[in-house]
This record gives structure tokens, C-alpha cells and sequence, in this order.
């Protein structure tokens, strides 16, 4: 019997490796955050390291990626962190969601909830294991574009409007 289980499982996981997932590679940069910000290269080279793989139209992927079901739970886990925010498609949005995932970049460094710590376990993609000086980098240039911003543009064009709800 548990050979018959075992054999079972092993198919089951060769079936799996035809499922294909979408990789994250057309690397469109049409609106890339650099068209419309600056971005030194210390900042581009610690966002390569620890941000683009989820946050951008161009992901580097290991080669444990082809590997089902790693290779789906990564496709997931690169959309999940796309629509949080895609510095690809970053000047897409308006004025005020910009400003916005600014601010979010800083809270989410500050507090250390990006990178996130799955993406460097095991000694995993140690680049973006970040230093306390790189945070410091990253944060200080979110808040000199929020700067730019508000020396730029009117203050109500960089506010959030508040949703209403809809009428019952």
C-alpha cells in the first residue's frame, strides 16, 4: 500500500511540472520610475537587489523557479507584489497614488516588512538583505521625490481623495 502511495505522489508531482506559470519578463519600461524621478545608482542598484524581482515588469528568476509548485507559488508572489506597487508602471498612476506608494515605500523599509523576509531565507538572494544604511538610502531618497512633489505640484493634487461608499 505505501508503495502504491508513493508512486502515486511521484506522478502527481511529475504531472504537476506541465502546468505552466507566467513569468514576469516583458520588461516594458514605458512607465518606469526613472522617467520621472531621479534615481541615483546606489538607489537603482539596491532596488535591483532587493525590489525589482516583485516590484518591476523584469524579474530574475533562480533556478529553483522551474520547479512546480515553486514555480506557481513565485508567479503568485511576483503579482502579488506587482500590484502593491510596480516601479515599471509607476508613472502610469496619478500624482497622488505616487505620492502615496512613496510614503508606503518608506513605512514598509522603516518597519522592515520589505523586502520581505522569505525572499532571503535560507542565504537566498543575499543582496537584499538590507544594512541599516541602505534602508537609511532607500527612505531618504522616497522622501526627496516626496519633496519634488510637493515643491512641483499643488497640495491637492498629491491627497488621496476619499472614497465615498456606495448609496444602499
Amino acid at each position: 500500500m505505501l508503495k502504491k502511495i508513493t508512486i502515486g505522489i511521484v506522478l502527481v508531482l511529475i504531472a504537476i511540472q506541465l502546468i505552466p506559470a507566467e513569468k514576469n519578463e516583458s520588461n516594458d519600461q514605458t512607465f518606469d520610475i526613472s522617467k520621472s524621478y531621479d534615481l541615483p545608482d546606489q538607489v537603482a542598484t539596491i532596488m535591483k537587489g532587493a525590489c525589482n524581482d516583485c516590484h518591476t515588469n523584469l524579474t530574475r528568476y533562480p533556478w529553483y523557479s522551474n520547479i512546480q509548485p515553486v514555480k506557481y507559488f513565485l508567479a503568485d508572489h511576483v503579482n502579488d507584489g506587482k500590484r502593491h506597487l510596480n516601479f515599471s508602471e509607476f508613472t502610469k498612476l496619478p500624482l497622488a497614488v505616487q505620492n502615496h506608494k512613496l510614503e508606503e515605500v518608506i513605512e514598509t523599509v522603516e518597519s522592515k516588512e520589505m523586502p520581505l523576509e522569505s525572499y532571503t531565507y535560507f542565504g537566498l538572494h543575499p543582496e537584499a538583505d538590507l544594512t541599516d544604511e541602505e534602508r537609511e538610502v532607500l527612505i531618504n531618497w522616497a522622501k526627496e521625490q516626496m519633496a519634488y512633489l510637493a515643491a512641483t505640484y499643488p497640495a491637492d493634487s498629491l491627497v488621496m481623495k476619499r472614497r465615498t461608499p456606495p448609496s444602499q
